[in-house]
Order: C-alpha cells, then structure tokens, then sequence
C-alpha cells in the first residue's frame, strides 16, 4: 500500500475486501487494511484457509512478509483487543497511556479521551450515561468547565477501563440473558449475558454492553 496518499487504506480496503469477498462471507477470515485474521475451529481447517488465502495472492500481486505473520495461535492482540477462541478482552497497553492523563483542560483533550474510551464501549457498562456530561463539553457553545460532576465520570471511565471485563464469544445453541435499563432520561442501555461451562461450572458472562444517549426530543 502506498503511503502519504490521503485516500490510500480506503481504497486499499476496497480491494482486499473485493479479493476475499467469499472467504469473508463464509466467516472464517476478517480483513483490516493490511492485516489478515483468519480463524477455524480445526487445524485441517486452519491448514485449508491459509492455503485458500495464499493461492489468492500471487495473481493479484499481494506480497506477504513472513517475519510478520503469526501462525496456529491460540490468542492474539488485533486492533487493540487480546482474542481467543473464547473471549475478547481490552488490551491494556492499549489505554495505559490513556489511564495516566490527567483530566483534559480543552476540547481538543476530551475529545481524544473519549475517542478512546468510545472504541471500547462494548466493554463499559452505562458508558452513554456515564459520559454523557462529557461529550456536552465537545460543544462549542457549552463554556468547558470541569465541575465535580464531569471529574467524577471522566475518573469513572478510566476506572472501567481499567477494569473492564473479559467479554464471552456467544454460544449460539446456548440461551441468551438481555438486560434492559430505560430507567434513566439521559441515556438507554443494554447488556447481553450467557452462562457458558467455565472449567467444570457454569457461569455467567458478559457478551457485550451496549449503551446511547437519548435526544432532547426522545428524553421529553
């Protein structure tokens, strides 16, 4: 891919997403860009994608370098995030610097911390009603003062960060827990639960989180 050209990764992903269109709709491979996940349940399988994937390459000019690829792996870090077969988790040197920022003194501040902490929503309970005070701050027409209200959630946040949960790959012939809070007038949530065999017990765990705001017309 050519670098320094502004429209460059989009219409590199185009093309990747055009070359493997099928091995993608069959489920088994994502593409990012220049970066290539596939995944199976066997390693026959595995043995079978790696070599679909490789014979489609050559025709079309991709070149790919072997010191940078990763084979046969149980876990693996992708787009900020440490994947198993099992779970998904935040990777942590991921946000660290993030964690270590003291709170933000302008828009331009708030607006990459909550860039960040936005990207890893799924993992962070009530994330709209906890930042809800702070995206009010990203407007130009709001005075940016960080009152107690805005430090207790910016801390709240960083704290979720810190320590938020390992989500569980669903089990789809398993059944499935929704919790739904619409209690608050500032925001809506959601979260999915499934109790899954862990070891030798069942547990329940967290699938994912999912959160919004409410516009003033939908609050009234």
């Amino acid at each position: 891919m050519s670098f320094g050209i502004k429209n460059a990764p989009a219409h590199f992903q185009r093309m990747m997403d055009t070359a493997f269109q099928e091995e993608i709709l069959e489920g088994w491979m994502v593409v990012y860009i220049d970066d290539i996940i596939i995944y199976s349940e066997t390693w026959e399988d595995h043995v079978q994608y790696i070599d679909r994937v490789l014979s489609k390459c050559t025709p079309i000019n991709l070149k790919i370098s072997l010191k940078k690829c990763n084979f046969g792996q149980q876990e693996l870090l992708a787009l900020g995030h440490k994947v198993s077969g099992l779970s998904v988790a935040i990777d942590h040197n991921k946000v660290a610097a993030v964690l270590l920022k003291p709170v933000p003194k302008n828009i331009k501040e708030m607006q990459y911390f909550l860039g960040v902490a936005s990207y890893y929503r799924n993992h962070i309970r009530t994330f709209a009603h906890i930042t809800s005070s702070l995206y009010k701050l990203c407007s130009k027409y709001v005075v940016f003062e960080i009152t107690k209200e805005r430090r207790d959630a910016y801390e709240k946040i960083k704290y979720e960060l810190a320590n938020a949960p390992v989500l569980i790959l669903p089990e789809f012939e398993l059944p499935f827990k929704l919790y739904i809070d619409a209690a608050c007038s500032q925001g809506l949530g959601a979260a999915l639960h499934q109790r899954q065999m862990v070891e030798v017990e069942p547990r329940e765990g967290v699938i994912c989180y999912i959160s919004r705001q409410l516009k003033d017309s939908e609050a009234r």
